[in-house]
């Protein structure tokens, strides 16, 4: 198992929840996040945004969907713009449901 965390421009996220949904992925947790990239804020007219509004996406599933997953988020998620967003993808070791105690995703 790996857990997919990307951190996405805001006005992307739902268009790639629903991307995610329609193939199979509905179950991910939501985030509103700040932070920045390599470009450090950004400069408009005269004023300087430090760190910007994002949004973060996570969820988990089987390595063999791994690829399938990165590849519906880049594609529903790009703007061709610096500050498109990350995909982090982290093993999972193991995974327990807390109301019936079961074990696995």
């Amino acid at each position: 198992m790996q857990m997919i965390r990307a951190i996405l421009r805001p006005e992307t996220t739902d268009k790639t929840v629903r991307a995610l949904d329609k193939e199979g992925f509905p179950a991910l947790t939501k985030f509103d996040v700040t932070g920045r990239g390599k470009q450090k804020g950004i400069q408009h007219e005269d004023f300087f945004y430090d760190e910007l509004p994002k949004k973060m996406i996570m969820l988990v599933v089987d390595d063999d969907n791994v690829d399938d997953v990165i590849n519906i988020i880049t594609d529903s998620a790009v703007t061709g713009n610096f500050g498109d967003g990350k995909v982090f993808v982290s093993p999972v070791d193991e995974v327990y449901t807390v109301r019936t105690r079961s074990k696995g995703i």
